[in-house]
């Protein structure tokens, strides 16, 4: 029994699981798009918001269309942050002022953790600096009214719908379809109990139980002046803790039991009476899935954000599903090993690549007690025996995958679909809404499902679909909180303008545009600056990354530099070969990377990222690699700093305006990126392709090539294990090959325009692959 869904209502999940329609407009529609706005677009409130006496002490503006502005100055700055991480969605977080939002979808986590209309109302009105304005009064209640008033539970290994609500419960019951999905009491005492009315069950909640070790915590605490705290706000805060849910465990639960074939009939019809269900699974009380022998080492010491994003996923001792984001490098591994050490059933853990699958096994015979041989791993090129496994790794390719499979794979499959996971953690879960990968939520029964994420961003609209697919965001870090505490590193982002050379430039002006990347990208001037970066960190003992998108340029450059490098042909034992002894040798201190390490590599000694090649304007790809050097560094701090993160841009090129929409996500997060415009580099490194004869011949080689040659990965390659060639071996000289070592291969027009990222795939429809049936104007801009 599981509270998935079954894969013949996969069309219908949208559906199933959206959110009621009243609550899915957003603050504008309730009327306020006809406040009036002057020239530059701004709206004038000076009319409608009355300011209090004592604004200046309160730490909240909030504006009547939603958005919702923290002065981070406050005395009371962290309570009300937590707060509003729970109610609302962040927008951006610089150093003084940080803006969040309220959507639907927040509200909807919020009261899936206990919150409830009135304390929500309640606490804002007690920060705002000014009267709360009634349009937020109202979104409110609309969004929050029936929200987190019902849940499905399963416990005992039966299914029950449980409301605090007893005339909630009578509605419902009321209802045709949802009184044929009732399991009856058939003894005959509940019989004459159950005559001419509604019998309900009565439980009570149990105690907030979260199994995690030893909490270190070697901050300060910031003092504040609690003089400057205004009494309403002081009498809240003293009575009431943030991080436990308002629970009495003497509530009284009404509840009834549920047929399980008419579970789904059940969901849908409760959403179209606007009083969406809660999954919840009380994994203490199923005796039908063994509990495996899995516990925390007592040496596994959590970090306070790690312990209180996992309050919010057992908060009343039950497992929620849902969404944490954590930073990269912040330890989100942890997280979902602490998860599966709570639950302590079967658990699947589903990555987006081969090297993820190991570190994650790595990961769970490091931190907690599982023996090795019960960790069953199965990928392209390593399937174990995951019949005794009780911890399964794989990744979203291969269960997602429907074509014909070796005999070895589909039994591992048919195994993985008929046996019921305790527990699925979805690592990088902003893959799942893509078409192809949310077939794992069918393929896969599990009770509870947990996403783990740093970038809960896409380039297209589908990333409000977690909602349904996987649950509410349960909690969100702060990444410049968690670096002034030095759980993560202190990185400087600089980006480098790099000036194209004639020659270049030229032929960039007059080249088709499909083709104009690989100019830019192997503009000689940025091939001199990464080299002179590399070989300036390299002095310094540093461990540098070079990521490149184009598979053309991370070629030559790695080949050229004497370096090895990782693209999406190179086989899964010599990717583990190469970082393993990245780690270790300190004569190996940089790697080149295509885009297969954007997700889930683990590098914990690099401090130094070079891009010079990236997917557009992929905000999740910039803050995915700035992660690789995230991790905690202990030493090495140089002006404040312990890790750089430089971006190579050639000058007055469309790569400059891409750079800048990559940006975006990381100044919201409170980043800034310095701008050095004309880099002095020092002639005593002897850099290549310095004259004009190099120059010249580089660029005679760049335009021989054709399209396959400097194509980005192929679709399959961003999970690894595909049936490339080992064209090159890791040693101290590099890597040996030529343009004769390069492949062929075709591909559609989603992979050469970068749709074949795991962010969406856009295909266009025959007639328009046939130019007679093309507009003019669309025949001109093909050339």
């Amino acid at each position: 029994m599981s509270l998935g869904y079954s894969s013949r209502h996969e069309d219908n999940l949208e559906e199933l699981f959206a959110l009621p329609r009243s609550a899915t407009a957003s603050v504008e529609d309730h009327g306020f798009s006809s406040l009036k706005t002057d020239e530059f677009g701004a709206k004038d409130h000076s009319q409608s918001l009355q300011m209090k006496d004592d604004h200046k002490c309160r730490p909240l503006w909030i504006s009547p269309d939603g958005h919702i502005f923290l002065e981070t100055f406050s005395p009371v700055y962290k309570q009300t942050q937590d707060f509003l991480i729970t109610i609302s969605e962040p927008e951006g977080r610089p150093q003084f002022i940080h803006e969040f939002k309220l959507t639907p979808y927040s509200l909807y986590a919020a009261v899936s953790v206990g919150l409830n209309t009135k304390d929500i109302i309640d606490y804002l009105g007690r920060l705002c600096k000014h009267n709360l304005p009634t349009s937020i009064v109202k979104f409110i209640e609309e969004c929050t009214m029936s929200f987190g008033k019902v849940k499905l539970v399963l416990k005992h290994n039966q299914y029950f719908v449980e409301s605090e609500h007893g005339e909630i419960m009578q509605k419902l019951l009321a209802d045709n379809i949802i009184s044929g999905t009732r399991k009856r009491i058939e003894t005959e005492a509940d019989f004459k109990e159950a005559t001419d009315r509604i019998i309900f069950k009565k439980t009570a909640r149990v105690d907030v139980v979260v199994r995690a070790a030893q909490i270190q915590d070697q901050t300060v605490p910031m003092e504040t002046d609690n003089t400057a705290i205004p009494s309403d706000i002081k009498s809240y805060l003293d009575n009431v803790d943030d991080d436990d849910e308002d629970d009495d465990p003497n509530t009284e639960v009404f509840s009834y039991e549920v047929k399980q074939e008419h579970l789904e009939d059940l969901q849908r019809r409760c959403n179209e009476l606007e009083y969406p269900l809660l999954a919840e699974y009380e994994f203490r009380h199923d005796t039908e899935n063994i509990s495996i022998p899995i516990d925390l080492k007592p040496t596994t010491v959590l970090r306070p954000y790690q312990e209180k994003s996992l309050r919010k996923m057992f908060g009343n001792g039950r497992a929620r599903s849902g969404v944490i984001v954590l930073p990269c490098g912040a330890g989100k591994t942890l997280v979902g090993i602490t998860a599966t050490c709570t639950i302590k059933k079967a658990a699947m853990i589903l990555c987006t690549s081969a090297v993820a699958v190991e570190q994650w096994k790595t990961e769970f015979c490091r931190w907690s007690t599982i023996p090795r041989e019960r960790i069953g791993c199965l990928v392209s090129g390593q399937k174990d025996d995951i019949e005794k496994a009780y911890i399964v790794i794989s990744t979203y390719s291969m269960v997602s995958y429907t074509q014909q499979r070796s005999y070895i794979t589909e039994a591992a499959m048919k195994n993985l679909q008929t046996r019921e996971w305790g527990l699925m953690v979805l690592d990088e879960v902003q893959t799942i809404p893509a078409d192809k990968f949310r077939r794992v939520l069918s393929a896969v029964r599990a009770h509870c499902k947990l996403g783990l994420t740093a970038t809960l961003v896409r380039e297209d609209d589908k990333i409000q679909d977690l909602n349904f697919l996987i649950g509410p965001k349960l909690y969100e870090a702060n990444w410049m909180e968690l670096q002034g505490k030095g759980y993560i590193a202190y990185v400087r982002c600089i980006e480098i303008w790099c000036k194209m050379t004639a020659e270049f430039y030229a032929e960039y002006l007059r080249t088709p545009r499909r083709r104009r990347k690989l100019l830019y990208v192997m503009n000689p001037n940025k091939y001199r600056t990464c080299q002179y970066l590399v070989r300036h960190h390299q002095s310094r003992m540093d461990k540098i990354i070079v990521f490149s998108d184009n598979l053309f340029a991370l070629r030559n450059y790695a080949i050229t530099l004497g370096k090895p490098f990782i693209d999406g042909d190179t086989p899964q034992s010599e990717r583990l070969n190469i970082l393993a002894n990245f780690k270790r040798r300190p004569d190996l201190n940089c790697i080149f990377i295509s885009k297969v390490g954007d997700n889930s590599f683990d590098i914990p000694d690099a401090n130094v990222l070079i891009q010079i090649s990236a997917h557009g304007g992929s905000r999740r790809q910039e803050a995915q690699r700035l992660g690789r050097i995230l991790r905690a560094k202990k030493d090495n701090v140089t002006e404040g700093y312990n890790a750089y993160f430089y971006t190579l841009i050639s000058q007055d090129t469309e790569e400059m305006y891409f750079s800048t929409k990559r940006q975006q996500f990381l100044v919201n997060q409170g980043y800034s990126f310095e701008v050095i415009s004309n880099l002095v580099l020092d002639v005593e490194y002897n850099l290549n392709f310095s004259s004009k004869k190099e120059q010249a011949q580089l660029l005679q080689k760049v335009l021989e090539t054709t399209d396959s040659d400097h194509d980005t990965e192929n679709p399959t390659s961003h999970f690894g294990g595909g049936p490339g060639h080992a064209k090159s071996s890791l040693g101290r000289g590099g890597y040996s090959g030529g343009r004769d070592n390069y492949t062929k291969s075709s591909h559609s027009l989603a992979a050469l325009s970068g749709g074949d990222d795991m962010t969406y795939l856009e295909y266009s429809s025959p007639a328009t692959h046939n130019k007679k049936h093309q507009h003019p104007l669309f025949n001109l801009r093909r050339k």
